[in-house]
């Protein structure tokens, strides 16, 4: 059975990014070594600060899609529910 990772990236700013992937440790190192080209990169997201994993890859969009769709103080205390202080979660991945 494959796992999927609903995952929530931060820039030193604050600035967020949610993301779907089937490997949270290979996207948590792209991520940190800017090896990906776009939003992430450019605002500096490369720090993990929350994920989940589901075992369906068509729930895992639909919360995906859900996370995007909330408002910043939502998003900030799901962050919070399991990181506190927003914490690098990568750097005990990678």
């Amino acid at each position: 059975m494959k796992d999927y990772y609903i995952y929530i990236m931060a820039s030193e700013s604050g600035t967020l990014y949610i993301g779907v992937t089937n490997d949270i440790v290979r996207r948590a190192f792209e991520h940190k070594e800017g090896l990906i080209v776009g939003f992430t990169k450019k605002y500096g997201c490369n720090k993990l600060v929350y994920y989940e994993a589901t075992s369906d890859i068509e729930s895992a969009i639909v919360r995906e899609k859900q996370l995007k769709n909330w408002n910043r103080n939502k998003k900030e205390a799901l962050i919070r529910s399991i990181n506190i202080n927003w914490m690098d979660l990568g750097k005990d991945l990678i």
